[in-house]
């Protein structure tokens, strides 16, 4: 099993930047996903879910309007769209599929806000 984020780096304030997560290893269109982020110091935090059919999706409060989480079941992937970055986005974003009992998690992928 694998989830494997990619996307991140750093971008200047106000930019964009796509997350990726590709899974492997287990039935993706059984699973919601979840895209997390942790900043250091500060507890890991859901940002974005989205349901295993993708129709349905929540999202943070501090990212509503901003970002978009998506999936392509045929590519077993799940998306993060981020525009209008700010500096308090700066964490490492990590995706998350769960179903009934079982969870996965990705290794993370930095993503920088900074000028």
């Amino acid at each position: 099993v694998q989830l494997v984020e990619s996307g991140g780096g750093l971008v200047q304030p106000g930019g964009s930047l796509r997350l990726s997560c590709a899974a492997s290893g287990f039935t993706f269109s059984n699973y919601a996903m979840s895209w997390f982020r942790q900043a250091p110091g500060k507890e890991r935090e859901l940002v974005a879910f989205i349901t295993k059919t993708g129709g349905s999706t929540n999202y943070a409060d501090s990212v509503k309007g901003r970002f978009t989480i998506s999936r392509d079941n045929a590519k077993k992937t799940v998306y993060l769209q981020m525009n209008s970055l700010k500096p308090e986005d700066t964490a490492v974003y990590y995706c998350k599929a769960v179903f009934i009992q079982t969870t996965y998690w990705g290794q993370g992928t930095q993503v920088t806000v900074s000028s």
